[in-house]
């Protein structure tokens, strides 16, 4: 309905589609002015920097054009409106997912396409079979990650109510902290996203292995090839979360 909705008004998503991708292309242009004046960041080449912020960009455009969303639920719990997606034949997530779905979104997609293109392009990488299916495995892996993180921040909402900037910090935030190599960042940080909000397995394990940097801290090289088992267990975990908290949801109570 929604996609049918935009449709009917071409040039009006023509232009909101080019605006987002011309919003989300600021973030690439940021990081060619730094390179104006470093020939490297953290120890890393503009193609490499690329590499990361591709993957990164088109990991996240895939789960924010599903789950992007999902932000909206905390709106819809304290209105109550959610009232009216659980009397309905569908499930509630996938409404909730659905909810104002924007087919703009693409335009993040098509700009991380184009980056992660010219870094393939320039990069002199030594591929292998392995290397060559792992960059669509890491993509996919990514968005589900991705997703998973948008689904338990949505349901923390049901607790909260008002969290979305929550939920954003670890989406929109985690995304630009990928587009970044992890030797920029505190050691203390990089355990954090790979041990405990494993967003280091959206693309920065993966990546690595395929660009052959070593990752900053002491792990075993064959957890870049994880990020399928990982985004299993986060759709599994985020799953939980979700029934908890619309187990535990209530109405307004007005």
């Amino acid at each position: 309905m929604w996609v049918r909705s935009t449709m009917a008004y071409r040039a009006s998503f023509a232009m909101t589609a080019l605006g987002n991708f011309a919003a989300t292309g600021f973030d690439f242009v940021a990081i060619l002015m730094m390179f104006s004046h470093v020939d490297s960041l953290g120890g890393y080449s503009l193609p490499e920097i690329a590499f990361l912020y591709g993957t990164a960009g088109v990991s996240f455009g895939l789960s924010d054009l599903v789950m992007g969303s999902m932000d909206r639920l905390g709106r819809r719990i304290r209105d109550g409106t959610l009232d009216t997606l659980l009397v309905r034949p569908a499930p509630v997530l996938a409404q909730v997912a659905a909810d104002r779905f924007a087919l703009r979104r693409l335009g993040r997609i098509t700009q991380g396409l184009l980056v992660l293109g010219y870094a393939l392009l320039v990069l002199d990488i030594d591929w292998t079979v392995v290397k060559v299916l792992l960059v669509p495995v890491m993509l996919l892996s990514g968005g589900a990650i991705f997703g998973a993180v948008f689904v338990v921040g949505a349901a923390f909402q049901f607790w909260a109510q008002d969290a979305s900037e929550v939920q954003n910090s670890f989406t929109y935030g985690g995304v630009t902290m990928l587009v970044y190599p992890p030797t920029v960042f505190a050691k203390d940080l990089v355990r954090g996203v790979t041990f405990v909000i494993p967003l280091a397995f959206v693309n920065w394990l993966p990546a690595l292995y395929v660009l052959g940097r070593p990752y900053p801290l002491d792990v075993p090289q064959w957890l870049a090839f994880t990020p399928p088992l990982v985004a299993a267990a986060c759709m599994g975990l985020a799953g939980l979360a979700w029934r908890a908290g619309l187990r535990s949801y209530r109405s307004t109570g007005s």
